[in-house]
């Protein structure tokens, strides 16, 4: 008996010392990160403090990415959002042997999409993915001024890699910048992601 509370205490005593990992829950801050942006200079989300801010997870390799700049729908909602004062930022995650080579694979790439984000970073590590739970491409997130992440989820309403859907799709994340934008709760907070997996580093 005596050993069986030892145990218990000794395990309480564990895991009251194991730091919490600051994960991404809607309605919560947004997990603070920093990294370097494609051109090598800092970035940080709390440099956008006092903005709305978008996370787009991207990998142009992928068919359901591909399906969202080859129509030009990713590119016009960035152009749209940023217009409005909205920062956004795409990011991937990739080991540390294929950052550079990402880097460079990422700039060419959105010249020829026309892709408009604020900044782009390359997540070499993957803190940043796990930490706000990435797990397709793309998989989108919506902080507030104040540092609240508001919406996590889905680009739009249409789980398909066919680019003829976006037409009829609703776009969950101008949905949610304008309800928010116009003082109003946002309508649908979560939505299901959908898209390639993130490839995480081991």
């Amino acid at each position: 008996m005596q050993s069986l509370a030892l145990t218990l205490i000794l395990t309480a005593g564990l895991a009251a010392a194991t730091p919490a990992m600051a994960d991404a829950v809607v309605g919560q801050p947004a997990p603070a990160f920093a990294g370097a942006d494609l051109a090598g200079k800092p970035l940080s989300l709390s440099d956008f403090k006092g903005k709305y801010v978008v996370l787009e997870w991207t990998n142009p390799q992928c068919p359901f990415v591909e399906k969202h700049y080859g129509s030009g729908n990713m590119p016009s909602t960035q152009k749209q959002l940023t217009d409005k004062g909205v920062t956004w930022i795409s990011i991937q995650t990739v080991g540390k042997d294929e950052a550079e080579r990402t880097r460079t694979a990422l700039q060419a790439w959105q010249k020829t999409t026309g892709a408009a984000p604020t900044k782009t970073l390359v997540d070499t590590d993957g803190t940043i993915g796990r930490a706000y739970q990435a797990r397709t491409t793309p998989h989108m997130y919506v902080v507030d001024p104040e540092g609240k992440l508001i919406y996590a989820g889905a680009i739009d309403s249409k789980p398909t890699a066919n680019p003829a859907d976006v037409k009829t799709a609703t776009n969950y994340v101008v949905q949610a910048l304008g309800e928010a934008m116009g003082g109003k709760t946002v309508s649908q907070a979560n939505t299901k992601a959908y898209g390639c997996s993130v490839k995480y580093p081991s």
